[in-house]
């Protein structure tokens, strides 16, 4: 089954914990502090798979972890890195925050390999917090949290021409003729289910993509009948090729109407749809009359000449125009080579993350100060405050912070309560 959206939430490992110890030998008296470090957290990454075509590998499943790092252990051993958990996505997956809807990362262009997630940090051992005047430490550091969000990712297929039109109006039928597509072809309502890639060898040897698009029908920008499903994939197009049915059985069709609709539809969607080149094809010129065939292209002609790069008419039974139509697109490609959309990144989750780690400090109505914050939790998870060492740490890391600053600005004075993390001290200079 075709699938082009997935939701999934993804999360890195946690970073092993560093090791507190001491070493132990005989012979060996009092021993130094001998804890290892923690092993690093698993990243998560993206990665294109030339082989993949669709997201239905995330459509049954919800949650993907890379591994946390292993604990530091005695005698200064470093504790196992997590593994990296390495996610295959086709190429033109375009991954957003599922939070803001912020793009992340657009698997694109030259973004082959990217890191979305990051694992923690491992925490250093007690090895690393011997000094002079503190020998026997009996803390070591956490490892980095873990970092768990939620995306969204959505294939924007890449093609260089987006074929478009009403259904049955013998899209299928074209590409399955110019290239080596083999789409389902038949005569009722949105045969095309699912957008099919052609490969279309051009007037110099060289090919380019065109991608069958499933029928579009007034409404489709508010997504009516297949319209939201399919029109993301036309944004990345460079050039638009418009393919019209003469001989549509409805009274109020006609080639000029049909191309007013999709063009309409088009812009509600996304109005740079106007911007691009587009071609316009009157198909089935084969079943048409001399007369016929001259009323129909005048009539493209006086609605869409001054925009249209060029108005052909075609028969997919017969060849004719086809080496036309394929030059016409292969030089509107060339000169438009620059314009693949990729989409710029707008939100770093490992940004985010940093941005909440700082403290906050509050007054409250008591007049005593509050200290708490994910930068503080993580200081209260590593630190013995029983023990004078640790104690001392602790002090030190208030004044590196900033927090004994923050502190005084908001008017702590000597003798002042101070809750940090759910600690209550008293200040005194």
């Amino acid at each position: 089954m075709f699938s082009d959206r997935a939701k999934i939430i993804i999360r890195s490992g946690k970073g092993g914990d560093g090791h507190v110890s001491f070493r132990r030998e005989k012979f060996v008296a009092n021993g130094g502090p001998d804890g290892g470090d923690g092993g690093k957290g698993g990243d998560v990454i993206f990665e294109v798979d030339p082989g993949l075509n669709n997201l239905s590998k995330y459509r049954f499943r919800r949650k993907f972890s890379a591994t946390d790092g292993e604990e530091g252990g005695k005698r200064r051993c470093h504790g196992k890195n997590g593994e990296d958990l390495i996610l295959p996505v086709p190429e033109g997956t375009v991954i957003y925050d599922a939070a803001t809807d912020q793009v992340i990362c657009d698997m694109s262009g030259e973004n082959k390999r990217v890191t979305v997630l990051r694992g923690g940090k491992g925490g250093l051992g007690n090895m690393h917090f011997a000094t002079s005047t503190m020998q026997v430490p009996k803390f070591a550091k956490p490892g980095g949290d873990a970092v768990e969000i939620e995306i969204r990712m959505e294939l924007k297929l890449l093609a260089d021409v987006g074929l478009v039109g009403y259904p049955n109006v013998g899209k299928s039928t074209l590409l399955s003729v110019l290239s080596n597509a083999k789409p389902e072809i038949g005569d009722y309502p949105f045969t095309t289910l699912n957008p099919i890639l052609g490969v279309v060898t051009g007037p110099d040897g060289n090919g380019f993509v065109m991608a069958d698009m499933p029928g579009l029908i007034e409404g489709a920008a508010e997504g009516v009948g297949l319209g939201h499903e399919f029109l993301r994939h036309i944004q990345r197009t460079k050039v638009l090729l418009h393919l019209v049915d003469p001989l549509a059985p409805e009274e109020e069709r006609n080639p000029v109407a049909d191309v007013r609709a999709m063009m309409n539809e088009l812009s509600k969607y996304d109005e740079a749809f106007l911007e691009k080149p587009f071609v316009i094809a009157l198909s089935k010129a084969d079943a048409l009359t001399p007369d016929l065939l001259e009323e129909h292209m005048k009539s493209l002609t006086d609605a869409f000449g001054a925009k249209a790069e060029k108005i052909l008419a075609i028969s997919a039974q017969t060849g004719q125009g086809l080496d036309e139509l394929k030059t016409t697109l292969k030089s509107l490609i060339d000169a438009h080579s620059a314009d693949t959309v990729v989409y710029e990144s707008e939100f770093d989750p490992m940004e985010r993350l940093a941005q909440e780690l700082p403290f906050t400090v509050e007054k409250t109505d008591e007049g005593e100060y509050d200290v708490y914050g994910p930068k503080i939790d993580k200081l209260m998870g590593y630190t013995n405050l029983d023990d004078e060492k640790g104690f001392a740490f602790f002090q030190n890391f208030l004044v590196k912070e900033g927090i004994i600053t923050e502190l005084k600005r908001q008017g702590m004075v000597e003798g002042d309560t101070v809750n940090v993390g759910g600690y209550v001290f008293e200040y005194f200079e």
